[in-house]
């Protein structure tokens, strides 16, 4: 089952989705929105706030109205992540992005860390130089 309950105010009108995006409840959903007359200077919002899922007809749905100007919004975890996935896709990106960029990130962090460890173990008299280790009580630094 689906519940929307549409108001207006201050320039938008936010349908507020309860239940299950799936189903037979999309393609009524799409009706809604396609026989919904848009007024000049009023954007629309789909709050999925009290949606417990979403099926993949639901997803598709959200991101053709999310490509053509509808603010998609949500609140929990997974409803956040689906939001997130459906914005990305309607800008054009695919969900492989996020994964590419921290692939990206771990390889740099490892080249970095190797280079670093590479050049402290050929440089080990830097490390520790025989002055400071001579310092230390009980070192013959100070019978000199």
């Amino acid at each position: 089952m689906l519940r929307v309950t549409a108001k207006k105010a201050d320039g938008i009108e936010i349908w507020d989705l309860e239940g299950k995006l799936a189903g037979e409840w999309v393609k009524e959903l799409d009706r809604c929105w396609i026989e919904r007359t848009p007024e000049p200077g009023i954007r629309l919002q789909v709050n999925l706030k009290a949606v417990g899922y979403i099926d993949e007809a639901g997803k598709q749905l959200l991101s053709r109205m999310c490509e053509s100007g509808v603010d998609v919004t949500g609140c929990g975890c997974m409803t956040r992540a689906v939001v997130e996935q459906i914005r990305r896709e309607a800008e054009g990106r695919g969900a492989e992005v996020p994964i590419k960029k921290i692939l990206a990130l771990v390889l740099f962090g490892v080249c970095i860390l190797s280079g670093t460890t590479a050049f402290a173990a050929s440089h080990k008299s830097i490390a520790t130089p025989s002055c400071v280790q001579n310092f230390y009580p009980g070192s013959n630094f100070y019978s000199k």
